[in-house]
């Protein structure tokens, strides 16, 4: 699992803006965007965003006042070197784009954070590439986030939590103390791991759930506490 350290990440602003561009032109790539221009105006880091990709063509050409680029394999095509934040909330379909675009050297991934949020070298948070950290979040200390890891707006975590690869947080879910989640863990609005708990890959908690109890791999889990089965409402 690639890491770096909030501190390191942090060391080395770039002295002009770095051409960025989004893959998902939907809801969640338009408040990507907003939290570009956030970072850009506190002025620690300068991003020249260039507009949208995605497969599925917008209804208009611009988005959010940004063009509409292209499809994933136009950015493919593209030989001049881009960051590119993937801007798609399932944790499966942002896998999945990844795959797609891992291997093109010109383009790479950086994580993007809320001026807001506090990230400090004293709290000892690693970050993998491409994860998204929006306005709101709390991390409290010694917190690992995986590759392309995506908290929405308000989110928590606790002391020695982990997050592995692709997990997604819906807007003020919550993972206490020491608790883990492995790839591709999807928790809904509102949802909540207690401390010490684990989930298995690929799980999604429905929203408002509350987990108490460790979680296999791959199944659905509603409820308060949580159980596997159901149909969760995200």
């Amino acid at each position: 699992m690639t890491q770096l350290f909030f501190s390191e990440y942090e060391a080395n602003p770039p002295l002009a803006p770095r051409p960025l561009v989004l893959v998902g032109a939907g809801g969640l790539g338009r408040e990507i965007a907003q939290l570009v221009a956030q970072i850009n105006e506190a002025g620690d880091t300068a991003w020249d965003l260039r507009g949208f990709y995605d497969d599925r063509a917008p209804a208009a050409p611009t988005v959010g006042g940004l063009p509409y680029l292209g499809t994933v394999a136009d950015l493919l095509a593209t030989a001049i070197p881009l960051a590119v934040a993937v801007a798609v909330g399932s944790s499966a379909g942002r896998a999945a784009v990844v795959g797609r675009l891992a291997a093109a050297a010109q383009l790479s991934f950086p994580a993007l954070v809320h001026p807001q949020v506090a990230l400090r070298p004293a709290q000892r948070i690693a970050l993998g590439e491409g994860c998204l950290i929006q306005r709101g979040c709390i991390l409290t200390c010694d917190i690992t986030l995986g590759r392309f890891v995506l908290l929405n707006l308000g989110c928590t975590l606790g002391h020695d939590a982990v997050l592995e690869d692709f997990c997604s947080l819906m807007p003020h879910a919550n993972v206490g103390g020491a608790a883990h989640l492995g790839p591709g863990v999807y928790l809904g609005t509102n949802a909540t791991v207690i401390h010490q708990v684990r989930v298995g890959a690929r799980t999604t908690v429905g929203a408002g759930a509350v987990v108490v109890r460790d979680l296999p791999a791959g199944c659905t889990a509603v409820g308060v506490p949580a159980r596997p089965g159901g149909k969760a409402e995200l």
